[in-house]
C-alpha cells in the first residue's frame, strides 16, 4: 500500500515528503505538474534524506492521467497539497483557480471511489475564515465571507468533502486549516520554491535582503491592528509537515468520517514585527515602505490550535526567530547554487 502526496514538489509537500521519510514511510509516491514548483525539489529531498522519492508528471485536472496513477498504484492514503495558492493571482484569473484547485479534487474523490483508497488529508487555509470577528478562530467559528477566489476554492474544498463522506461510507477526512506556512527546512536544503515575483511576505523578505528586489512593500499600514499592518499567525513550515505525519495515525482510529483541524502556533504576528524579527535576528536592514491595500487580503487572522494538540498531541516547535533563520540560511543556499 502507498501513500500519495499530491503536490510533492511544492513548499508544504516537500517538507512533508522528508518527514515521512524521516518517519520511516517507505511506499511514498508524489505526483507535481510543476506549475507552481520544479523537479529539482527531489534532488534537495534525496540530498536531506538520502532516498529518491517515486514520482508522476501529473495534471490531476486531467481525469485519465488521474485514472491511470491510480491504475498503476495501489493507493491506501493521500495527502492532497496540489493547488494554487496565490491571493492576489485568484483575484486576477479566478477562474483558472476553480479549475484547478477544485477540478483536481473532485478528480481525486472519484478515483478514491473507484479504487477503494479511503484515507485523505486535505490542504486547507484560514483564509476560509475570512475577516472573522471572533479571535482566535476556533474550527467552530462561523465562516464569514471569504476574500478571494482562493479562498473560496478552499472554502468550496471543505464542503464537497462533507458531501462526500456522507455519500462514500468508508471514506475518512481531515482537513487543515493552516495558517501562514514560513521558514526553511533545518539544514537550509529546502524552502520556498524561489520565485521572480513572489507572492508570499518572507520570501519577498528574503529576496530584498539578497538584493534582488530593490524594495520590500508592505500592503496596507492602516488597518485597525497594534501597528496598523496586517496580523497573521506565522508557523514554521517543518511544524505543518510534522503534523500531517501525525494526522496519517489519526486516520486510522478517527471515531467520525471527517474532522477539521486548524494548525497555527496561536500567535498573532504583524507583518512588520515579522520584518523586525527578520532583521534582527539576521543582523540586516531591509528597505521597506507601506503602500496602499491589496485586494483580498483580511485583517487579522490567528489560531486557537488546542484541537490539534489534543487530538494529534501535535505542538509547534519553531519561534518566529527560528523561522526567519532558516528563510534567511535557505536565500542563502539559492544564492551559492546559481
Amino acid at each position: 500500500m502507498s501513500i500519495l502526496v499530491t503536490g510533492g514538489a511544492g513548499y508544504i509537500g516537500s517538507h512533508t515528503l522528508i518527514e515521512l521519510i524521516n518517519q520511516g514511510y517507505k511506499n511514498i509516491i508524489s505526483v507535481d505538474n510543476y506549475s507552481n514548483s520544479d523537479e529539482s525539489t527531489y534532488a534537495r529531498v534525496k540530498e536531506i534524506t538520502g532516498v529518491s522519492v517515486k514520482k508522476y508528471a501529473i495534471d490531476l485536472t486531467d481525469k485519465k492521467s488521474c485514472t491511470r496513477l491510480f491504475e498503476e498504484e495501489k493507493i491506501e492514503s493521500i495527502i492532497h497539497f496540489a493547488a494554487f495558492k496565490s491571493v492576489p493571482e485568484s483575484v486576477e484569473n479566478p477562474l483558472a483557480y476553480y479549475h484547478n484547485n477544485l477540478g483536481s479534487l473532485v478528480n481525486i474523490l472519484d478515483c478514491c471511489r473507484e479504487y477503494s483508497c479511503n484515507q485523505l488529508i486535505f490542504s486547507s487555509s484560514c483564509s476560509v475564515y475570512g475577516n472573522s470577528k471572533e479571535l482566535p478562530v476556533t474550527e467552530e467559528t462561523v465562516l464569514s465571507k471569504p476574500e478571494s477566489p482562493y479562498a473560496q476554492t478552499k472554502f468550496f474544498g471543505e464542503q464537497i468533502l462533507m458531501d462526500a463522506v456522507k455519500a462514500y461510507s468508508n471514506l475518512r477526512v481531515i482537513i487543515l486549516r493552516y495558517f501562514n506556512p514560513v521558514g526553511a527546512h533545518k539544514t537550509g536544503l529546502n524552502g520556498e520554491p524561489a520565485s521572480e515575483t513572489p507572492n508570499n511576505l518572507v520570501p519577498y523578505i528574503t529576496q530584498t535582503a539578497a538584493g534582488l528586489k530593490e524594495q520590500l512593500q508592505i500592503f496596507g499600514g492602516n488597518y485597525n491592528t497594534k501597528d496598523g499592518t496586517c496580523i497573521r499567525d506565522y508557523i514554521h513550515v517543518s511544524d505543518i509537515a510534522d503534523a500531517h505525519i501525525l494526522a496519517l495515525s489519526y486516520l486510522s482510529k478517527m471515531d467520525k468520517q471527517i474532522d477539521i483541524l486548524n494548525l497555527g502556533t496561536g500567535n498573532g504576528v504583524s507583518v512588520l514585527e515579522v520584518v523586525k524579527s527578520f532583521e534582527k535576528v539576521n543582523n540586516l536592514s531591509l528597505n521597506y515602505a507601506i503602500v496602499d491595500r491589496r485586494d483580498g487580503d483580511v485583517e487579522a487572522v490567528y489560531a486557537n490550535n488546542s484541537k490539534a494538540i489534543k487530538l494529534l498531541g501535535w505542538y509547534p516547535k519553531y519561534g518566529l526567530e527560528e523561522m526567519m533563520k532558516s528563510a534567511w540560511k535557505w536565500q542563502l543556499h539559492l544564492a551559492e547554487n546559481n
